[in-house]
């Protein structure tokens, strides 16, 4: 069973599955987030949605690219869960199933190709305290108690 963060689902919408790929970015220990400047900004892990037919992992290295400019090397599965909210860029309400991965940043190619995107390093403590989403919370967490 899939963990699940969040509000639960309401009844009135319909909800679509969209799987997406998450990574923890840990180098020199300090994590790298990238700042989504709209709808709402907010700091999130690098990531988003697995495109129809794509593998999680290529999904990973190409959100990563997008909204930090960084690529990414020895990526390996950490866990999964699933939250439900509405898309306001999508206009859809959806249960967002994310897996989160573990990556090392390897190199800076450019600055995000993402609109309103910006990339971010941080200690530990205050990742944890400028991440929203409480799966990406938790997911942090359970990294750095392994640690």
């Amino acid at each position: 069973m899939i963990p699940r963060f969040g509000q639960p689902p309401h009844s009135a919408p319909r909800y679509r599955r969209r799987p997406g790929a998450y990574a923890i970015l840990w180098r020199d220990g300090r994590i790298l987030l990238t700042h989504q400047q709209a709808p709402v900004p907010e700091f999130q892990l690098p990531g988003g949605g697995i495109d129809p037919g794509e593998h999680a992992l290529a999904a990973l290295h190409r959100e990563v690219a997008e909204e930090t400019g960084w690529t990414i090397g020895a990526a390996r599965h950490l866990c999964s869960y699933r939250r439900f909210c509405f898309m306001p860029d999508y206009d859809m309400h959806a249960e967002k199933r994310c897996q989160i991965w573990v990556a090392r940043p390897i190199l800076r190619l450019s600055e995000p190709s993402e609109p309103g995107h910006s990339a971010h390093w941080m200690g530990p403590d205050a990742a944890l305290a400028h991440l929203v989403d409480p799966g990406s919370q938790a997911a942090l967490r359970g990294f750095l108690a392994r640690l």
